[in-house]
Parts: structure tokens; C-alpha cells; sequence
């Protein structure tokens, strides 16, 4: 009678757990589909996303910032995922296309987008009024409709100065919230949300969008409201450099890429570079994105090379994780899963900080920064500065 034959794990093999998945039933809970059915490729990135941040990024009140890019919002992932996660004390901050908040608006206004298709006729929906984004459809006047609020909002005397776009989007966003009332909305409005919240919300080009461009056409009018980027590039790195000096951990999660990816990144140049304080970069890195690194582009930077400059501690890097996968399939997976996952957080308020945060940076830096080149622990050039050179 022949013996089931025994296997032995090798050793080279004794850090990796056996593939052998359960078969998928009918009450499967999608926390538990990634964590027993994503085992390799990108649906095993995808398992690593979550389990980073169930295991590292959000226990111990540890900071996350995200980054939003894509045309999220449009696509109801707005209303289906980042207020859940904002509400849940799980965004501490946020960097955001501008297009994404203006779009954001439509449903905080409780104004009507469809499901469509993307193979339809462009020159026809021109004719008719319907704007088209892939599958997303809405009428012409939602956008006008929009753009008639953010002129009538920022008209009002709190807005008449230079102001960051965190400060900004609060104010625009206690405007939404109010509205939201009146209308009997619940939860429809990232920005609402963020302003009951206290959760910052940053825009890295505040005149690429069509909020931007109402915020231009009425300066034309007088209008004295100017945004202030100087102020959105320190305060971003104070917020991370707040984290870090509370012995808090500082996470990036990224959905995309481009301005927004970098804008949060390079908070940590900003400290060791440029301030000249000591830092070692940011602790966890999570990107979901369909971007290639080999064209040389931010949007596709690995973390990585992300430790080169500086933005990712090279302590942490065997932590980091890049998922290829488009953000709208990522998102509702990596939200279930936070869900059923992670009890819910103590809201940061971290706008309510706002003020003291950026002090404390600039303290600092005024103690112990220069304005000639600043000396790190890297090499140093022989000399210590490109202005004033000796003849």
C-alpha cells in the first residue's frame, strides 16, 4: 500500500506561506476575498495595500495623507468611499486635482450625473447639451449651475484676501454643508465633509480647474481673493513635519499621481532640503495607479526612487507598495476592507491646527535653517554655494 508522499518545506521557502486559496462562496465579505482569494500579481499588491493599512499606516493614530487624481468624484467614488474614510478618521489630509472638488460640488449641490456609455456619439451630445467624462454623463447646465454657486460663494467678505487653499475649501465647504442642509443631503459632499471634519484639503494647482478659472474670471470683477502657494507649501510640510516631531507616523496613499503625488511627496524635500531640518522621510508609501516608471514620469516615480529624493525613509521602503490597478476598482475594495478591518479613528482636526502647526515649522526653521546651501549628512559639494563665485 503505497504512502501519501510527505513535502517538505524548504528553507528557501520558509518566509512565504503556501498558495492554496479557499474556493470563493457566495457570502464572501471583500475583506475576506482579498485577504483568501488576491495572492499574486497585482490582485496580491492589491491584498498588501490593505493589509498595509490595517497593520501599519492607521494603528497608533499614525497620519495619512492622500493624494486624488482621476476623475474620482464624477464617478460617485466621492459619495461611495472618501467620506466614509474621512468620517472614519481615516484622512488626515488631502491633496486634490481642483477638478475633482469642483465635480465634487455637483453632488453637494444635489445636481444629476449618469451612467452612460463611452462608445456614444460626442458630436451629438455636443448638439444636445450633455457633457461626456468616459461613461459619465450630465447636462451642460450642471457645469453652469456650478460655476453660478462658486461666483455667488466666494463674493462674500471672508474670501476678499490672499488665503492657502486648505482655508479656502474649509470656507467653501461650510457653504456646501449649509446647503446640504437646506436640501436634506446626507453625506454627499467630500467638502462638506471635510469642513465637519477638520480634515485639510489642498489643491497643488488651484488655477487648473474649473474652480480656478470662476476664482479668475472674478478677479476681473475686483475680486481680492488670491491663493496663496507659498503658504500650501509650507503648511503641507508642517503638517508632516507635526507628525513626525509627536512621534507620529506619516503615510502617503496615493490614487494616480501627477501634481497632487508630488505636491504630498515633496513635503519631506521641503523639510531636509530646503529648511535644512533633520528628517528621514515619509514611513509608509501606498500608490494605486496604471502609470508606467519607465517613461520617466512622476505619476509612475516608484517609491524607490522616491528614497533618492529624500520623500520615503529608506528604513521603510521594504514597506512600501505600488498596486497596478485603476483607482476606481482599488478604492471601494481598500474601503470595504478599512471597514471591516479597523475600528474607527479619533478625527485629527488637523485644519483646527492649522495656525500652531505652520509656527512650529517655521520656528524651526528660522532657528536652525540658512539661506546659503544647506549641509546634510549626503556629500557635500566643495563649495557652498552658486552665488558669488570667485572669478
Amino acid at each position: 500500500m503505497s504512502q501519501k508522499p510527505v513535502h517538505k518545506l524548504s528553507k528557501k521557502f520558509a518566509s512565504y506561506p503556501r498558495l492554496n486559496p479557499f474556493g470563493v462562496g457566495k457570502n464572501i465579505s471583500a475583506a475576506d476575498l482579498i485577504d483568501q482569494s488576491m495572492l499574486a500579481y497585482n490582485g496580491g499588491r492589491l491584498r498588501e495595500a490593505a493589509q498595509l493599512l490595517a497593520r501599519k499606516m492607521l494603528p497608533d493614530d499614525g497620519v495619512v495623507g492622500m493624494s486624488l487624481t482621476g476623475a474620482l468624484t464624477p464617478a460617485g467614488l466621492g459619495k461611495s468611499c472618501l467620506i466614509p474614510l474621512i468620517r472614519g478618521g481615516f484622512v488626515d489630509w488631502i491633496v486634490s486635482t481642483g477638478a475633482n472638488l469642483y465635480h465634487d460640488l455637483h453632488f453637494g449641490l444635489d445636481m444629476h450625473l449618469h451612467s452612460g456609455s463611452p462608445f456614444m456619439d460626442d458630436v451629438q451630445l455636443h448638439d444636445e447639451g450633455v457633457i461626456r467624462i468616459y461613461d459619465v454623463l450630465f447636462d451642460y447646465n450642471v457645469l453652469l449651475d456650478t460655476d453660478a454657486f462658486v461666483r455667488e460663494v466666494i463674493q462674500g467678505p471672508e474670501f476678499q484676501r490672499p488665503m492657502g487653499t486648505d482655508e479656502f475649501h474649509f470656507l467653501l465647504g461650510k457653504y456646501v454643508s449649509e446647503r446640504g442642509r437646506k436640501l436634506k443631503l446626507k453625506d454627499s459632499s467630500v467638502l462638506a465633509a471635510a469642513y465637519e471634519c477638520g480634515v485639510p484639503i489642498f489643491t497643488s494647482s488651484p488655477g487648473d480647474s474649473s474652480i480656478g478659472m470662476n476664482v479668475a474670471a472674478m478677479a476681473l470683477r475686483d475680486s481680492k481673493l488670491m491663493f496663496d502657494v507659498n503658504r500650501d507649501v509650507n503648511q503641507t510640510a508642517g503638517l508632516v513635519y507635526h507628525a513626525k516631531s509627536t512621534k507620529h507616523t506619516s503615510s502617503v496613499w496615493i490614487l494616480g499621481g501627477g501634481s497632487p503625488k508630488n505636491f504630498m511627496l515633496q513635503t519631506e524635500p521641503q523639510i531636509q532640503e530646503v529648511m535644512g531640518l533633520k528628517e528621514k522621510g515619509h514611513d509608509y508609501f501606498l500608490q494605486c495607479t496604471d502609470a508606467r516608471p519607465d517613461t520617466g514620469g512622476l505619476s509612475g516615480a516608484t517609491p524607490a526612487e522616491a528614497v533618492s529624493w529624500g520623500k520615503v525613509d529608506p528604513d521603510k521602503l521594504p514597506d512600501s507598495v505600488v498596486c497596478y490597478t485603476d483607482s476606481t476598482i482599488a478604492l471601494p475594495l481598500l474601503t470595504a476592507y478599512i471597514m471591516a478591518r479597523v475600528k474607527p479613528r479619533k478625527l485629527k482636526r488637523l485644519y483646527d491646527q492649522r495656525d500652531a502647526i505652520l509656527e512650529t515649522v517655521r520656528a524651526k526653521y528660522l532657528a536652525t535653517g540658512t539661506v546659503t546651501k544647506v549641509l546634510t549628512s549626503r556629500k557635500i559639494a566643495k563649495r557652498a554655494s552658486s552665488v558669488g563665485m570667485k572669478k
